[in-house]
């Protein structure tokens, strides 16, 4: 009978979603990595303009968030219900933790290169005053964003809780 625990269809295509974003975000996150890597003025504008460093807080982000979380989201999903031998306790917390880490990771990401593209090119003709102001508002995004990545997890955690809950080996 234990075979039979999360091998519910549509759980198991939640399962594949959380793969295939997993494999998208890190080909784009790689191949960001390699374009900072071979671009020479990439690398001295963000390695030498003001805020433009954000730019691969952006990169860091879509890879720990996008291709590493959601490896361990994916993993996690398929291994718990086969060691409580119960069904997940909400398919529809599995979608919501999809849809609302992608679109906070998505948001926290573009937020992050905007504010790094915008205040390092700003930085050429402005003062710093001026700079921080245009920043700041997308800066307050990432914050906003990286909300619903946290309200996810949390989401995430306690579905599985749910499931475990009160366990009997």
């Amino acid at each position: 009978m234990s075979e039979e625990f999360g091998q519910d269809t549509q759980y198991r295509r939640y399962i594949l979603w959380f793969i295939a974003a997993c494999v998208i975000y890190s080909i784009i996150g790689f191949s960001w990595g390699v374009a900072v890597g071979v671009l020479p003025d990439l690398r001295n504008f963000i390695n030498h303009q003001p805020h433009a460093h954000l730019i691969m807080l952006g990169h860091g982000h879509l890879n720990l968030l996008g291709w590493v979380e959601m490896a361990i989201f994916a993993a996690v999903y398929y291994i718990v219900p086969r060691l409580v031998r119960r069904n997940i306790y909400s398919l529809r917390l599995v979608n919501i933790h999809f849809w609302v880490h992608n679109f906070g990771l998505l948001g926290m990401v573009v937020s992050f290169v905007l504010a790094g593209s915008l205040g390092g090119l700003a930085s050429y003709t402005m003062d710093m005053d001026e700079v921080n102001k245009i920043v700041r508002p997308f800066m307050i995004m990432v914050g906003l964003f990286g909300s619903l990545v946290l309200l996810s997890n949390i989401i995430w955690a306690y579905n599985l809780l749910r499931t475990a809950w009160r366990w009997q080996p």
